[in-house]
């Protein structure tokens, strides 16, 4: 099988395929009879720690530069990882950055809006702008309020919305991950039977969907829900994953029931971990060496160990934990886990 995204131009800013690393010490702790792997999406790049949204951007970057743009304008929460890698692509290229940074977050650690991701967005020479309004994955007024602004300044910005998801090139990403998996498959020797991958904005998840359902497996990525906005993130995701066939060409129909969406782990709200959330950052810490943030990678790994402990995956089965970054909002939470 071809790669599925290679007619689109792609401008690497990544250090290639990323590791499969296989977490014997937490799938023996779950009983053994899941094997659990993880791909570590979250050491993809040098950009200012990577994660998933740089795999996105290989995608946006040429289109950017053949608009002859100047600028990258985009939003998200005050701890976004999104604006974070937006910042570094921003850099890496030589072009402006322009953040909306929305209070998604209702959490009040003392350093919330001066650690992690946002300091480092700051450092990187990003122009922020701090806006009080609540959580949604939709198209922002404020974001459009700063491409306007950035034209008004004479700029010429490219606009990324939140995640970069619902971009017409935003799914092409992670189905790109889905032909990387394919080959490091066949050099391990085995498929994998399920992805387990956090779901907010959606474009990760559709991109996952419509990569595997070119061997039929896109009922085997289930999407652990982050967003506490489970039916409008479904829709979303199922129209991405739509668009990202419909332009790749796939020859075949998203069906809506092809979209698995795990909603029962998001609570309490987007953002806010709760005491599960903690007790799996904990136990992958633990056990593997491996951080996951409580905002998107805790509530993923909540989701897996429970799904792993209810039987959800049959006896045998090797899972695919996709780490998609995100660790440094864990500097936002530090009084949360001053003790550990």
């Amino acid at each position: 099988m071809t790669g599925l995204t290679e007619k689109f131009e792609r401008y690497p800013l990544s250090f290639g395929p990323t590791p499969i690393e296989k977490l014997a010490r937490l799938s023996d702790h779950l009983g053994g009879a899941v094997e659990i792997h993880a791909k570590r999406e979250d050491c993809n790049s040098g950009l200012a720690f990577g994660g998933n949204k740089i795999r996105k951007l290989e995608y946006l970057v040429p289109d950017a530069i053949a608009q002859n743009c100047d600028t990258l304008v985009t939003i998200g929460g005050v701890q976004s990882n999104h604006t974070r890698q937006v910042a570094a692509v921003a850099a890496k290229i030589g072009m402006k950055c322009r953040l909306v940074q929305e209070s998604w977050v209702p959490f009040n650690d003392a350093v919330y809006d001066r650690v992690g991701n946002i300091l480092m967005s700051r450092v990187m020479g990003a122009e922020i702008e701090l806006v009080d309004e609540g959580f949604d994955i939709g198209i922002r007024e404020s974001w459009e309020r700063a491409l306007e602004d950035v034209r008004a300044k004479g700029g010429k910005p490219y606009a990324i919305p939140a995640g970069a998801s619902v971009h017409r090139l935003g799914g092409l990403g992670y189905v790109n991950f889905a032909d990387e998996v394919r080959e490091q498959e066949k050099a391990l020797g085995y498929a994998f039977d399920y992805i387990v991958v956090c779901t907010v904005t959606g474009s990760t998840h559709a991109g996952m969907l419509v990569g595997f359902a070119a061997d039929g497996r896109q009922r085997n990525v289930i999407g652990i829900d982050a967003s506490h906005t489970p039916e409008q993130t479904r829709v979303q995701v199922l129209d991405i994953a739509r668009n990202t066939a419909g332009l790749i060409e796939l020859g075949s129909d998203i069906a809506e029931d092809d979209v698995v969406l795990k909603t029962e782990y998001a609570y309490p709200e987007y953002g806010v971990p709760s005491e599960e959330t903690n007790e799996a950052i904990r136990l992958c810490a633990r056990l593997e060496g491996m951080m996951t943030d409580p905002v998107y990678e805790g509530k993923s790994m909540q989701g897996l160990i429970d799904l792993v402990r209810q039987g959800f995956f049959p006896s045998g089965s090797k899972v695919l934990y996709a780490h998609l970054g995100g660790v440094p909002a864990i500097n936002g939470y530090s009084y949360l886990y001053r003790n550990g």
